[in-house]
């Protein structure tokens, strides 16, 4: 299958002008006629899956983070970066990024997320002009539930072991605005819709003051607010085009640990 019949039909799911203007998507790695048999889904484009591409004779990578975020003035295996586009040249491997154009679609990484955490009357956090797209998902619980029972309902559906948010309130927590990977941009959009609690990531000391005892800030982790996306691309994928053979990365990314 020719690369640019799949990035096509990609692209008119997630439009590549949606994706925000910081950003870096679309083919990154590649020849759009080269022949691909088989794609490789993973978070991050890292040399570990580079190899795991080559291991399971994948000839395309599909990375949620781009590997090129701004030019490369040379290739001299400095950088993981350049290790990363020399090897995957080396070995005619293609790597194509879908970011914030999924981030922006309406049915996707924040969709996602929403349909983990079981939300109902959801809607888009923040629209964008067309109003079509937009960042971050706010909705509703089934049911009210303490802080500390959220939380622990937060872990299970998302996976993690730790939390770091703002001051407990006290209050019941219902409405929840979420917003995959470093959202702080977003803390005072979900203040004004009164959300109970915003679930997003990368949050620094600061941005906590922002809360102002209006809302729980509750920062899960950047991959792990992300890392289901993987499944989602994947599922999206298998339902486009069912012959074309697609498996999940098993290469953990996340390059934050915690002792």
């Amino acid at each position: 299958m020719k690369l640019k019949d799949i990035t096509n039909i990609i692209e008119k799911w997630s439009p590549l002008d949606q994706a925000e203007t910081f950003d870096n998507v679309g083919l990154l790695v590649g020849n759009p006629n080269n022949n691909v048999d088989k794609a490789l889904i993973t978070i991050d484009a890292t040399e570990d899956v580079i190899d795991e591409a080559i291991n399971q004779n994948c000839n395309l990578v599909i990375t949620f983070h781009p590997i090129i975020f701004s030019g490369i003035k040379q290739i001299t295996e400095k950088t993981y970066v350049e290790r990363v586009v020399e090897k995957a040249i080396k070995n005619d491997i293609n790597i194509y990024a879908i970011h914030t154009n999924l981030d922006n679609n309406p049915k996707g990484v924040n969709y996602k997320i929403a349909k983990r955490l079981s939300l109902k009357n959801t809607s888009l956090l923040l629209k964008k002009d067309n109003n079509e797209f937009g960042m971050g998902m706010i909705g509703d619980l089934n049911n009210e539930l303490s802080e500390f029972e959220f939380f622990e309902f937060l872990k299970l559906k998302m996976n993690v072991k730790h939390i770091k948010h703002s001051p407990l309130l006290g209050k019941k927590i219902q409405k929840i605005a979420v917003l995959g990977g470093s959202g702080s941009f977003a803390i005072e959009e979900a203040i004004r819709q009164k959300a109970d609690c915003y679930v997003t990531a990368d949050l620094k000391y600061h941005d906590y003051f922002k809360a102002e005892k209006k809302i729980i800030l509750a920062d899960i982790g950047h991959y792990e607010s992300e890392h289901f996306t993987k499944q989602l691309i994947l599922d999206f994928l298998n339902e486009k085009i069912p012959k074309f053979a697609c498996i999940i990365s098993k290469t953990n990314t996340n390059p934050v640990n915690h002792f």
